[in-house]
């Protein structure tokens, strides 16, 4: 009776212990909730953008400068 009631106590705590199936890999990531940084990174990205812009400006501008003074 011990012989069988020591293995059959571990094979029913195993299982027990077994965790959730994965889900099946069809299954697309579920999206990730917004975050409250989100809108930070929104606004450094358009600062880069606007800074950008100012740059290709500046550049455009002493190139014109260049020209005009040549």
């Amino acid at each position: 009776m011990k012989t069988i009631a020591l293995p059959l106590l571990c094979l029913f705590a195993l299982a027990g212990c077994s965790g959730t199936p994965a889900p099946p890999p069809g299954d697309p990531p579920k999206p990730q909730a917004s975050t409250p940084f989100d809108a930070l990174k929104a606004s450094e990205q358009r600062a880069r953008d606007v800074q950008k812009t100012v740059d290709d400006h500046a550049a455009e501008q002493r190139k014109q400068i260049d020209a005009a003074t040549e």
